[in-house]
């Protein structure tokens, strides 16, 4: 342990920990922008300079270790002084729209400057205009709001392997860019959104679909459907004010019905048909010896970057849709047929936790007889800019519940929200499937908790079946050069790009770095998603009778000719880059 005193405060921290946490250990505040946990540690910004006792100048706290006997100030008229210049710099060469930014009111930047009471700029000078980026159907980005803290390069660069963007030039000139300045759309990116998560400022940003939405929903020609994803469920009250993992499923219910659409259906739903076809071509594959492992194809982010990085390895995807596509198709074949509807007047809107799922319903697979699966996507932070400027106040509604028939979901479909929860819902399924009878198993706790790689051993119906869970597109890669080099042999593999799973989507509520820094953001989402799963009445997917009843009214069988028609897919080969 080392021991030193921070603003007369005696500290203890264990050797190799940095001024900043043996601070923050303290809860003593140093204020950090290029800094984030486990993702940027560069030292560049410069706020969070302090001062150590026999050294000359400043140091920066998030890079420089602790040492025993070290007195540290954090706080005196210079450093203060230093970090106001620091602040004013920055500003100067910002583009200040707070009031008609998407990031007013959670911006670091903007939080800051208030800190500081920084109310003018003594350094006004020129100021470089960039093109705003917004050619991607997911990420709009825009370099004139980029303070170059850098901590999207190393969301990109360290944490998912991908490279998309880096700093460019020198001096002045220095900015965040792509391969020859061009669009997001035309690299190597995959749309995860973890590069919006990381920015303190509005210089990333999904890129916005509720206008459209809005009109839809006046329009008294076109029938309206929403259906939401597990991991909104567990967030969307952070956008309220609420605690971190709160489940505000019967808010959001109600919110969605007081926005006026004209049914309110639950993706978890969908998550359960992907189970039974998933699980069924899982045991197809073993039993007729097709290309193994297979692998979960429910994230578009991660499908994306198969396409750009592994192309002779898709045949390993399972043919399945992701869960809110399937479900987009059941509404406009199934539901519509049944109900009477004409598909085409039907306008499926998906809330999800990603950035990557607005890329997916404009793919051209997703659709059948020519109609578009799933019409819109939002993120978590869309619905509830929606529900804010509809003047709803959503901590005070009450509860509501789903729509019925296709409001009905098992505890299996809740826990795809977060990393682990795929594999463990398929397992459940094809355990009873290749038994021919119900199992009383539900969990399959190998493959649960927030490590990057999972992998285990697991008995099936007396068979072992070998599986390797993958958070995160930098293990992704590392499990796919290993079946690729046949290094390590997996029957069932799953992949999800966001490391952490749904639940820390690109399209979540965006916690700054003071709380992403203390707090496991991951865990408390999760959790409440295992929560629901044990709650749950049926906890297996094919036990649900929605689902049953569908596929006798219409599908058939799983795995059948129609269920391929509707449910199922394809991959092509992508190129990194379109540089034309």
């Amino acid at each position: 342990m080392i021991n030193l005193t921070i603003d007369g405060i005696s500290v203890s921290v264990p050797e190799g920990t940095t001024i900043l946490n043996a601070a923050r250990s303290a809860n003593i505040d140093i204020p950090t922008l290029c800094y984030l946990k486990e993702i940027n540690a560069i030292g560049d910004c410069r706020m969070c300079i302090v001062e150590v006792e026999g050294r000359r100048g400043f140091v920066t706290s998030c890079i420089t270790k602790a040492e025993e006997g070290m007195v540290v100030r954090t706080n005196t008229p210079s450093i203060i002084e230093s970090r106001k210049m620091v602040l004013d710099l920055i500003l100067s060469n910002h583009v200040k729209e707070c009031l008609t930014c998407v990031r007013s009111g959670n911006c670091e930047l903007q939080a800051l400057a208030e800190k500081y009471n920084v109310t003018s700029i003594d350094y006004e000078g020129e100021k470089i205009h960039y093109e705003i980026d917004d050619k991607s159907p997911s990420i709009v980005r825009d370099q004139n709001k980029c303070v170059l803290c850098r901590r999207c390069v190393g969301a990109c660069k360290n944490v998912q392997q991908i490279g998309a963007i880096d700093s460019i030039n020198r001096g002045f000139e220095s900015t965040v860019s792509t391969v020859g300045n061009n669009s997001l759309n035309d690299v190597d990116c995959t749309f995860c959104g973890q590069c919006i998560e990381a920015c303190p400022t509005g210089a990333l940003r999904e890129k916005d679909d509720t206008k459209k939405i809005f009109r839809k929903l006046k329009d008294n020609d076109t029938f309206t459907v929403v259906q939401t994803a597990p991991a909104v469920r567990v967030a969307l009250g952070e956008e309220f004010g609420m605690e971190i993992g709160s489940n505000v499923e019967g808010k959001m219910v109600t919110s969605l019905k007081r926005l006026g659409f004209d049914r309110v259906f639950d993706t978890n739903t969908g998550a359960d048909f992907t189970i039974m076809e998933e699980a069924t071509e899982f045991i197809e594959r073993i039993k007729n010896g097709g290309v193994m492992p297979m692998i979960t194809s429910c994230c578009p982010a991660w499908v994306r970057f198969a396409e750009k990085n592994f192309p002779d390895q898709l045949d390993h995807l399972s043919s399945c849709k992701s869960p809110h596509e399937m479900f987009g198709a059941i509404i406009k074949s199934y539901y519509a047929q049944k109900f009477g509807i004409d598909p085409n007047k039907i306008f499926v809107v998906s809330v999800m936790p990603c950035t990557a799922k607005k890329y997916e319903a404009i793919r051209p697979e997703m659709e059948n007889d020519e109609i578009r699966n799933v019409d819109a996507v939002i993120t978590t932070r869309e619905l509830a800019r929606m529900i804010k400027q509809e003047n709803i106040e959503f901590v005070s509604l009450e509860d509501s519940k789903f729509d019925d028939p296709m409001g009905e979901a098992t505890g299996a479909a809740a826990i795809f929200g977060t990393t682990g929860g795929v594999m463990e819902a398929a397992l459940r399924t094809a355990a009873d499937i290749l038994e021919g009878k119900d199992l009383g198993e539900f969990k399959y706790e190998a493959v649960r908790g927030g490590a990057g790689i999972k992998k285990a051993t697991v008995n099936v119906a007396g068979k072992e079946i070998r599986v390797v869970v993958a958070s995160g597109l930098r293990n992704a890669r590392k499990i796919m050069n290993e079946i690729k080099s046949g290094n390590a042999y997996y029957d069932f593999v799953e992949i999800m790009a966001c490391p952490g799973g749904c639940v820390m989507g690109g399209g979540q509520p965006i916690k700054s770095s003071k709380i992403r820094n203390v707090t496991d953001v991951r865990k408390l989402r999760a959790d409440s998603i295992y929560t629901i799963d044990e709650k749950s009445t049926i906890r297996k997917s094919h036990q649900n009778p929605v689902l049953q009843n569908i596929y006798k009214e219409f599908f058939g069988e799983a795995g059948g000719e129609k269920a391929h028609k509707y449910l199922h897919t394809h991959y092509t080969k992508q190129e990194k880059y379109n540089l034309k």
